[in-house]
């Protein structure tokens, strides 16, 4: 039977505690979070100036390139700050409005990602599959709508995750278990029925990350067969070279959420604090990465690069 007071009180704030059973570890679990943390922001600025600034990279791939580096820098910065205050001065308090902000921000950047990445698939698709109609099928204005269109998307489908945690009263505890606040770790303190929170949490991933992951995996069959029909060896190898990069970021983004997302949900076996510290890594290394697989297997990347170094930072 639910106390008296459950459906009138709330806590007005909550305390993030980082990664129990790890306390003693936080000095040295902060050096590497805080290098790579340092790393994504310096990657990612670093490519939107490179794009932003050469006109040679104003073309449709680089222009979806471009957007990936917003929504890696949202992800990683609404979470690891907090995270890394957690780690040099211990559990931290945080509002719960501010909760519900981090709530939002966190799941909206991963639902941005993964359509990035299922319209670069696209790009991807238009390029190998139909390449004399690539201009007029990917023009600034489609790609303008395509990007509105995965901003509107991502918000429509996240927002109600801020009206389900906010209708819950929270009279027990108000401890959250983890480094950040998430959709499922905030509802978990809550002391009424959390169904509908449950079935949102396995729906959006299902209708976002797992629909996407699947368009994308069509996309790549409908290439790879337009690929295995070019005449010679080099073309085939060229062809796909041009889908490298793209394939590194898919598994960099997919994998961990995926691998978390079952963990999360499958995993009660499994120590908490695994399951926390896959969840830190998930909003730090692939931010952190995805710059240095993008600059490292795309030649007009690092064509760019040796150019502005070689005219000692002067625009090429």
């Amino acid at each position: 039977m639910a106390t008296p007071n459950s459906t009138t009180f709330s806590h007005l704030s909550f305390v993030l505690v980082g990664i129990p059973g790890l306390e003693p570890w936080y000095p040295w679990i902060s050096i590497p979070f805080a290098l790579m943390y340092t790393v994504a922001v310096l990657g990612n600025c670093g490519l939107l100036l490179l794009i932003a600034t050469q006109r040679r990279l104003h073309e449709p791939m680089f222009i979806f390139l471009s957007m990936l580096p917003v929504a890696d820098l949202l992800l990683s910065t609404c979470t690891v700050p907090n995270m890394l205050a957690i780690f040099w001065f211990g559990p931290k308090a945080i509002s719960f409005g501010s909760c519900l902000t981090q709530v939002f921000f966190v799941h909206f950047a991963g639902v941005v990602e993964s359509g990035i990445l299922l319209a670069m698939g696209f790009d991807r698709y238009v390029a190998v599959c139909d390449p004399l109609r690539y201009t007029t099928v990917l023009t600034n204005e489609k790609i303008g709508k395509i990007a509105m269109a995965i901003v509107i998307r991502s918000f429509c489908v996240i927002v109600p995750a801020v009206f389900l945690l906010k209708r819950l009263p929270f009279c027990t505890s108000n401890v959250i278990p983890h480094s950040f606040c998430e959709h499922m770790g905030v509802a978990r303190l809550a002391c009424a029925d959390i169904t509908p929170n449950i079935w949102y949490g396995l729906t959006v991933p299902l209708l976002t990350l797992m629909l996407d992951a699947v368009f994308i995996a069509v996309s790549y069959v409908l290439i790879l067969r337009a690929v295995f029909k070019l005449p010679t060896k080099d073309a085939q190898r060229k062809t796909l070279g041009t889908c490298g990069s793209h394939v590194c970021i898919i598994l960099l983004f997919y994998t961990p959420a995926f691998f978390s997302f079952l963990l999360h949900r499958f995993g009660q076996n499994i120590q908490r604090h695994i399951n926390i510290l896959l969840a830190d890594l998930y909003v730090l290394v692939p931010p952190m990465l995805n710059p240095v697989v993008y600059g490292v297997k795309t030649k007009q990347l690092r064509e760019q690069v040796s150019c502005v170094l070689s005219r000692k930072g002067k625009w090429c």
